[in-house]
C-alpha cells in the first residue's frame, strides 16, 4: 500500500459554509466524511462504493480533506491500516461493499476486539454466487456478531447525516466500538437527491475532535494485543458487551442533539410512520421504507389502519425499544431485503425472538420481498399487507 500526503492548496472559505446540493447518495456519504475531518482514510474500490471514496480523492485535492490518504491492495489492508492508525488516537474512515466486506471479515472482528471507533459505510451488494451487483443487505447482516454498530438508511440525507452522528456514538469513551452506515446499492448510492451539506462551523461544535484515553505510543507503557488467559478473554468479550448496551441511549442523545444543531431528525433507534391507531405495522430498514410510506398513505387513503416502523440501529438489536414500540399492535409484518439460509429473514427472526414471552405479543408474518434487489412497488406492498391481514403468520419467513 502507499500513503499519499497531498500539498494542500488554498481553500475558499465558501466552501465551509452551508450548501444545498444535488448528490447521489455516495457523494452524500463522501461530503459527510469531510466534515468529520477524518485524519487517516484507507481506501479501495469496489462497485457500487467506489464512488465514495473517489468523490473523497476529489475532495482531498481540492483541499477540503486534510487527511493521508493510504491507497491499498485490498480490502483487508484497508480494514488492517484503519485499525493501526486508529489504535495511534486518530479519527479514521474506509468504505466498502458486498465482496470487499467479506474479504474484511477476519479484521472486522480486530477492530472490534481493539476498540477501534472506525466508521465505515456499507453500500449493500448481492453476493457471489451467482453473481451481480444488485441491492441486497445480507453482506452487512452476515456480519452482524462482528461487534459492530449497524445502521441502515433510508436515503442520500440520512446517510450523510449518519455519518457525522455514527462517530459521535463510536468514539464515545463509553462505546469505543466501529460502526458501518448501511445504504442499498443503487436505490440510494447513485440516486440524485437534494442534500444539505452542513457547514464546517457546525459539525465542529456537534463532533468534538477523536481524543482516546488509551492509545499507541512509545511514551506510554501499555501492552496491546498480546495472548491473554481466559479469564481475561471472557471480561474483555463482557465489557464490549457492556459498551454496546450504552449505545441506544446514546443513539437517542446523538439524533436529539443533532436535530438541535442541525434541524433533522430522523428518531434515533426507531421511526414510526402513521402509526396512530394502526392495526398493522409494516416493519423495515433501508431504502424500501421510502416505497413503504408511499403504501402507507395509499392504504390510509382507502381506510386501512397501518403504518410503518422504520429500524434504524440493528446491534446492538434495540429489544426494548421495538418491545415499546410494538405493544398492544396486533399485527406486524416484515418486509426485508436478505435472506439467510436456513433461517429467513434476518430482522423477521430476530423480530420474533426479541418479542418472545412479552405479553400479548402481536402476531409477526416475515416476508422475503425484496432479495436480490428485486423491485417492491407501492401497489405490491399493499397486496402483501391485505395478505398478511387476512392470513394466520407461519414460524418461517415467506418467499413472495
Amino acid at each position: 500500500m502507499s500513503a499519499v500526503k497531498l500539498e494542500k492548496p488554498t481553500l475558499d472559505p465558501a466552501l465551509l459554509e452551508e450548501r444545498r446540493m444535488l448528490l447521489k447518495g455516495n457523494h452524500a456519504v463522501s461530503y459527510g466524511v469531510m466534515r468529520c475531518r477524518p485524519e487517516v482514510i484507507a481506501m479501495y474500490p469496489i462497485t457500487p462504493q467506489t464512488p465514495i471514496v473517489e468523490k473523497i480523492a476529489d475532495l482531498a485535492l481540492n483541499g477540503e480533506i486534510d487527511a493521508e490518504i493510504m491507497t491499498c491492495e485490498s480490502e483487508h489492508s484497508a480494514m488492517s491500516a484503519c485499525i493501526t492508525a486508529s489504535l495511534t488516537g486518530v479519527r479514521v474512515f474506509t468504505a466498502t461493499a458486498s465482496q470487499g466486506l467479506f474479504l474484511m471479515h477476519e479484521m472486522l472482528h480486530y477492530a472490534s476486539g481493539a476498540r477501534t471507533p472506525i466508521v465505515m459505510p456499507v453500500v449493500n451488494r448481492t453476493l457471489g454466487s451467482p453473481w451481480g451487483f444488485w441491492p441486497d443487505q445480507t453482506d452487512s447482516l452476515a456480519q452482524r456478531d462482528t461487534g459492530w454498530i449497524q445502521f441502515y438508511t433510508e436515503g442520500g440525507q440520512e446517510s450523510l447525516d449518519m455519518i457525522i452522528q455514527a462517530y459521535k456514538v463510536a468514539e464515545n469513551p463509553d462505546v469505543m466500538l466501529p460502526a458501518m452506515v448501511c445504504h442499498e446499492a443503487f436505490y440510494v448510492s447513485h440516486a440524485l437527491e437534494p442534500i444539505t451539506v452542513p457547514s464546517q462551523a457546525a459539525v465542529d461544535a456537534y463532533l468534538p475532535p477523536f481524543n482516546p484515553e488509551h492509545r499507541l505510543d512509545v511514551d506510554r507503557k501499555e501492552s496491546w494485543g498480546n495472548v491473554v488467559t481466559q479469564d481475561m478473554f471472557y471480561r474483555h468479550r463482557r465489557d464490549m458487551g457492556t459498551s454496546m448496551s450504552h449505545v441506544p441511549d446514546l443513539v437517542q442523545k446523538a439524533d436529539a442533539e443533532f436535530a438541535e444543531q442541525f434541524g433533522r431528525r430522523y428518531g434515533g433507534i426507531l421511526e414510526k410512520y402513521r402509526c396512530e391507531d394502526a392495526e398493522m405495522y409494516i416493519v423495515a430498514f433501508g431504502a424500501m421504507c421510502g416505497t413503504i410510506r408511499e403504501a402507507v398513505d395509499q392504504m390510509r387513503d382507502k381506510g386501512l389502519a397501518v403504518g410503518l416502523l422504520k429500524v434504524r440501529l440493528f446491534r446492538p438489536f434495540p429489544v426494548q425499544a421495538l418491545q415499546a414500540a410494538v405493544a398492544g399492535v396486533p399485527r406486524l409484518v416484515v418486509m426485508e431485503r436478505n435472506y439467510s439460509p436456513g433461517l429467513g429473514g434476518i430482522l423477521h427472526q430476530e423480530l420474533k425472538a426479541a418479542l418472545y414471552g412479552t405479553e400479548n405479543a402481536p402476531l409477526v408474518h416475515g416476508y422475503l420481498s425484496g432479495v436480490g434487489g428485486v423491485n417492491v412497488s407501492v401497489d405490491r406492498i399493499e397486496e402483501l399487507t391485505r395478505k398478511a391481514l387476512a392470513e394466520a403468520p407461519v414460524t418461517e419467513s415467506v418467499w413472495v
